[in-house]
């Protein structure tokens, strides 16, 4: 755009227009890899109160709702619900702290 309105070189740049629209294969390896993790953290908490003859009701709970790696769809593994986007999906990379945050449960018919 030409005249006083033209964006400048520091505006056009930046990490806003540097996150791509896909994940590559490694990112989603290496998510796919922390769903295994976290499943596995779980499985060893519980068989630990297992052979103490104890519970947690937060361990039951994630038992429960969450499912295992291998149940979830690749829509689910990958993406996650937001209303404000087209069709409802966004890629789980745009959201902040994304390997931190366990992101496993959609509404459903999303």
């Amino acid at each position: 755009m030409f005249g006083p309105f033209r964006l400048t070189n520091p505006l056009s740049g930046g990490l806003l227009w540097k996150i791509p629209w896909r994940l590559s294969r490694h990112q989603k390896y290496r998510q796919r890899n922390r769903l295994r993790h976290v499943d596995s953290v779980i499985s060893t908490v519980e068989a630990a109160l297992g052979r103490q003859s104890k519970t947690i009701r937060k361990v039951e709970m994630w038992k429960a709702e969450m499912p295992v790696e291998q149940e979830m769809l690749p829509k689910d593994k990958y993406t996650v619900f937001d209303r404000k986007v087209k069709r409802y999906r966004k890629g789980i990379h745009k959201v902040p702290k994304w390997t931190r945050v366990s992101q496993r449960l959609n509404p459903p018919g999303f």
